[in-house]
């Protein structure tokens, strides 16, 4: 496995200067090596800590032409999307989603039922500074389903001091004849800050590279977001407020024949559809003492969801309620060695108000220990962990789910779980930068895995879960190379991550009630791949930045069926040329492309999934005013329209295609910047 990776990589180094390909990349492991990232143990570069950490800032996420956070994820090198359309994706992280993935969002995870593979992420960057991301298992920092990595959403810095300002963003989709449109306020005293962001987002149907409109795809909601902290002596709290109401049109195997055409304009959500509903509120607190600091973040989550089905009412409604903490005690033991113990607490309870369900009625508790040692040395930083779990899940008969006619009745499920971590960063000088990590994680089924009995409506499958799953378990090896210099950069890192007790659907041959029969079951599985990335920036022609990666990964069961959902290998590359930066304005241009290979080794429920390569473009201008930059941005993706099918689109089975040409406006304007005079 590690040769065929080794190979994979080398070709890399060969496709990357010869093949075109995509947009973001070699920085996601060079130029990152200059930023603070907060991720991991405490804020620190990402040469200072062994784990796989990288960002995607917000003005690029607003540039590249991108409908949400996973959209624009999708772009990094190891990580792609799961999508129902352009308004329903969510991330997956060298092969693992869903589940496997945490969000963490104002610090704390974020569970917006991803047990479902068209339950999209359903978060924007409204009012946020960058993602940070991490590849590979963090249970002891962020819990079970933490397996994967994490998607971390950073919020926006509070305004200065004595200031208040107001800046407004908008973005225009020519695909999907897109508006998103947000309007946001910040201020602050001495001691004081608050903020108030309001978005609107419509999106009418997707046409693809044949300009064939796919009905009922459209999508659209609206958002509101606040936020209110203050210091008092050595206490800081920032606390805050996130709402949202998002409609995603439902597409199932039969309703393009069985929708009418209306409008091309139309955001008629008279079809099938989602409803989600989302309101979060947390607090964020860090407590200095004597010779220690305490970090408490604790938060209340509700998602509410929705589904119409067809007939023009509400078949399906479910309310996942939250409420967790996540509190670290940090004590710096002398000036190079720092302990950190910490527990993490969430309890979620799931209930049905609809006529159809689909998943029991349900409480989840889980509860975590963990100790962390971090020691710093002249140009070795090493740190180590270990943890331990319990999770607790207890269904409740519900009609139509686990009643008595049912073969799965409600349960009560304590699955305990212990986890480690160690890894290496070491910085020999000059730029270069080696990581060693092993680290481990865990994840109990979730409700759909462990006590689902009947029709899956977007799949037309029967799904039949089992409540005896076994946790799952993997642990994760990975080694990485950085080198930063004047004139170029380069990285790679490879991965090995296995798996006892891999749960995965599989096809049983049978059928019931016309529908084919699928089971939840396990078995030990591995995942192996890893990432390239070259740049060139000259330090004479620094108009010129030149980046190219490639990605793979590879997901197979111990008996040698492949994994579904696993990505193909991508190469991507960009080119960007900018203007020496003036008193008045700057300007670039970029032109990029994704080349995407075949994927060739599907899972016994997919289909293979021909290459295809994607060639995009775009330009910003900057017009610096003082105290303000009016930034102007156009993106245009899919340039020449390409009609193709990504492995990962749930709309492959259907024989629907990905989106064709879009090309995208974003216009940032800060509108108010007022300094208030000290007296």
């Amino acid at each position: 496995m590690y040769f065929k990776l080794v190979h994979k990589l080398l070709f890399a180094c060969f496709a990357t200067n010869c093949l075109p390909a995509s947009q973001v990349l070699a920085q996601d492991t060079t130029v990152l090596l200059k930023e603070i990232v907060v991720s991991g143990l405490k804020s620190t570069r990402p040469s200072g800590t062994p784990l796989n950490i990288s960002s995607l800032p917000v003005n690029v996420i607003r540039s590249n032409g991108s409908f949400n956070i996973s959209d624009a994820l999708a772009k990094l090198p190891g990580i792609s999307q799961v999508t129902t359309g352009p308004g329903i994706s969510k991330p997956v992280i060298r092969g693992l989603y869903g589940n496997r993935v945490t969000a963490v969002l104002s610090g704390l995870r974020f569970d917006n039922q991803q047990w479902q593979d068209e339950h999209g992420l359903g978060l924007n960057d409204m009012g946020i500074d960058r993602v940070e991301i991490i590849k590979g298992p963090v249970a002891l920092l962020y819990g079970s389903e933490a397996i994967g990595g994490i998607i971390n959403i950073i919020e926006e810095t509070p305004a200065v001091a004595n200031t208040m300002t107001g800046e407004f963003n908008t973005r225009l989709f020519s695909n999907t004849y897109g508006l998103y449109s947000e309007i946001g306020f910040k201020g602050a005293s001495e001691t004081k800050s608050w903020r108030l962001r309001a978005g609107i987002n419509s999106n009418a149907d997707y046409s693809d590279g044949d300009n064939k409109r796919i009905l009922n795809s459209r999508f659209g909601g609206y958002y509101l977001k606040g936020s209110y902290g203050f210091h008092k002596n050595n206490w800081n709290s920032y606390n805050n407020f996130n709402s949202s109401l998002d409609n995603f049109g439902f597409i199932t195997i039969d309703n393009q024949s069985a929708k009418k055409p209306d409008g091309r304009l139309s955001r008629s959500m008279d079809g099938p559809h989602h409803t989600v509903l989302l309101n979060t509120f947390s607090s964020q607190n860090t407590i200095s003492l004597r010779s220690s600091t305490i970090k408490f973040n604790t938060g209340l989550q509700s998602n509410l969801r929705l589904e119409n089905e067809g007939g023009n009412k509400i078949s399906l409604e479910m309310l996942l309620s939250t409420f967790l903490y996540n509190i670290q005690w940090i004590k710096a033991l002398n000036n190079t060695t720092e302990l950190i113990a910490g527990n993490q607490f969430i309890f979620e309870n799931n209930t049905n108000f609809g006529s159809r369900k689909i998943i029991p009625d349900a409480n989840m508790i889980e509860s975590g220990l963990s100790v962390f040692l971090k020691k710093t040395f002249d140009r070795l930083i090493l740190e180590t962990g270990i943890g331990t779990a319990i999770r607790n899940i207890n269904t409740f008969e519900t009609p139509t789910v686990n009643s008595p006619d049912r073969d799965i009745r409600p349960f009560n499920k304590t699955r305990p779980s212990v986890n480690g971590a160690f890894g290496v960063s070491f910085n020999p000088g000059d730029g270069l930068n080696f990581k060693i990590n092993l680290s481990s994680g865990f994840r109990s089924g979730n409700l759909a895995e462990l006590s689902s009995n009947g029709l899956h409506e977007g799949t037309l499958r029967w799904e039949i879960g089992d409540p005896d799953l076994k946790i799952e378990q993997n642990i994760n090896s990975e080694i990485s190379v950085n080198y930063s210099g004047s004139n170029f950069s380069v990285s790679a890192a490879g991965f090995y991550n296995h798996f006892n007790n891999y749960i995965f659907l599989n096809p049983s041959g049978t059928e019931y009630l016309g529908f084919d029969v699928f089971k939840y079951e396990q078995a030990t599985a591995h995942l192996f791949g890893g990432e390239a990335g070259f740049g060139i920036h000259p330090e004479r022609a620094k108009w010129l930045n030149y980046s190219a990666s490639f990605s793979t990964v590879t997901g197979k069961l111990s008996k040698g069926d492949y994994l579904p959902f696993i990505p193909a290998d991508k190469i991507q590359q960009q080119v960007t040329f900018s203007s020496t930066e003036k008193k008045t304005h700057s300007i670039s241009f970029d032109i990029s492309s994704d080349h995407v290979l075949a994927q060739t080794h599907p899972a016994r429920f997919e289909t293979s999934a021909s290459a295809y390569t994607l060639l995009n473009g775009g330009a910003s201008l900057s017009i610096h005013h003082p105290g303000r930059d009016i930034t102007i941005s156009l993106q245009a993706n899919n340039i020449l329209n390409k009609t193709y099918f990504d492995h990962l689109s749930r709309f492959k089975e259907y024989g629907i295609h990905n989106i064709g040409r879009n090309i995208a406006i974003n216009i940032n304007y800060p509108f108010l910047t007022k300094t208030r005079k000290e007296s």
